[in-house]
């Protein structure tokens, strides 16, 4: 086998986009474009991968890192001109060069390797990747002779009559040999009305000198979606989402309805987990199995764990052990880590904090900086107190304590182990084992009261 070479196109701005964020790093399914390209591009394990870079070459190069080398496009003068970047690696080397853009983010690693084994098998200096548009309009038509060889592409502005009713299209992804490649990028010329140098060019060259040009049609025609504005960019995301939704329900996680549920593509998911409509999952996140995942739910690079039951809740950089359940309406904030069994009602949000096994803590609470120990019970509307207006400060609870509905623990706060809080206490002090901390003032009963009320008076009021 020959052998291969790799050059993703990425210099372009992408001024149809409308958007201060260069055109290959818009994300699709939590991924950039150019991301996407490379990754699939990884798969078929080439000998060589070189991302042409320009715009934002430096934010490219960050997100990107040493999974590529680069070639810089100081001047974006055409797609000739960008590979001819490449020459300094390449050229002259015997061998396949895949070239490939990098606002195409649905191709997939099986058509380039079809593409390349396609290549191979004709011998061609150029193979063509194309497919089939019942709707061609637009695109530039494969013209064929009677024996199935390339003739020439012809653009829409160009074609004839017949040539329109063509539904064989350019994909834009080019197989090259690359020693032929670079010979003939020279020879290219700008006599266009852009001023700019086109690699479509270099295959009239090659056809001149005689060298045998080929197509390969491709299955899908959605994988060769180009992304060059923001309705572009939504329809490649929506075909994304199809492809990581089915392929999660392949694996045995039922997804009530894929039309509305949104996953990243570098999630997890375990089997038999059941995710309801209208759920958002973004980033790294894992997910076990035997979860449920209710409407309306967004988690985002976190670790839920088997068996966890979230409804209608926010999680964020936070983790979920075995067993455990939240909501509806609460949130974990970055840090939070909810022990196996531990559950966590309505209306609670958890931050930077640790919450032992088998702890619940109920309704309408915040817990934010705290160790909490296992089997403890947190009432109603308890705070815990953590900010002085300058520094956070930390609270520990031991296991099998109790604080009571509406307390407030004034951080830093130590609660031994089966201690208690009594209902609507404000706590600022540590709590020994075995101990309960009243901290509110003792009740005061005023007798008839009600007599000095001017409504006391007031027929309507008795």
């Amino acid at each position: 086998m020959s052998n291969r070479y790799v050059i993703i196109l990425a210099a372009g701005k992408g001024t149809r986009m409308k958007s201060r964020l260069y055109k290959v790093l818009h994300p699709v399914a939590g991924r950039a474009m150019v991301d996407h390209v490379l990754t699939q591009v990884e798969k078929i394990k080439p000998d060589f991968v070189e991302t042409v870079i320009g715009n934002g070459a430096d934010k490219v190069r960050d997100l990107l890192g040493d999974r590529t080398k680069y070639a810089l496009q100081e001047e974006q003068l055409g797609t000739a001109n960008a590979v001819m970047q490449a020459e300094k690696d390449l050229g002259g080397k015997e061998g396949i060069t895949l070239i490939v853009n990098g606002d195409t983010p649905l191709f997939t690693a099986e058509t380039f390797e079809n593409l390349l084994d396609y290549h191979e098998k004709e011998a061609a200096a150029v193979t063509i990747l194309t497919a089939h548009a019942d709707n061609p309009f637009g695109y530039g038509r494969i013209v064929r002779d009677n024996g199935g060889n390339v003739e020439k592409i012809v653009e829409q502005k160009d074609a004839s009559k017949s040539e329109q009713e063509i539904q064989e299209i350019n994909t834009g992804v080019l197989c090259f040999d690359n020693k032929l490649l670079f010979e003939n990028l020279h020879k290219v010329n700008n006599d266009n009305a852009q001023g700019e140098y086109y690699l479509p060019d270099v295959i009239s060259l090659l056809k001149e000198q005689g060298k045998k040009v080929s197509a390969f049609e491709m299955a899908d025609l959605s994988e060769s979606l180009g992304v060059n504005d923001r309705v572009a960019l939504s329809q490649a995301e929506k075909i994304m989402q199809r492809r990581i939704n089915e392929n999660h329900m392949r694996d045995g996680v039922t997804i009530v309805d894929p039309d509305n549920t949104y996953i990243d593509v570098d999630v997890e998911i375990g089997n038999d987990t059941v995710i309801e409509p209208n759920v958002k999952i973004f980033g790294k996140t894992t997910i076990g199995s035997e979860c449920v995942i209710g409407s309306d739910s967004r988690i985002s690079d976190s670790e839920i764990q088997d068996n966890v039951e979230v409804i209608s809740s926010t999680i964020e950089k936070a983790v979920m052990h075995k067993g455990s359940n939240i909501g509806p309406n609460s949130h974990l904030r970055p840090k939070a880590e909810i022990g196996r069994d531990v559950h966590i009602g309505n209306f609670c949000e958890i931050k930077n904090a640790k919450i032992g096994d088998r702890t619940k803590v109920g309704h309408l609470t915040y817990v934010g900086d705290a160790t909490l120990g296992t089997d403890i019970n947190v009432g109603c509307g308890v705070v815990f107190v953590n900010y002085d207006g300058v520094k956070k400060w930390h609270s520990d609870i031991g296991d099998h304590s109790f604080i009571g509905s509406n307390s407030n623990i004034i951080a830093p706060v130590e609660m031994a182990d089966h201690s208690f809080i009594a209902a609507g206490s404000t706590i600022t002090s540590d709590i020994p084992k075995h101990a309960m901390a009243i901290a509110r003032q003792r009740q005061t009963n005023k007798e008839d009261f009600w007599e000095r009320l001017p409504l006391s008076k007031s027929e309507d009021w008795k």
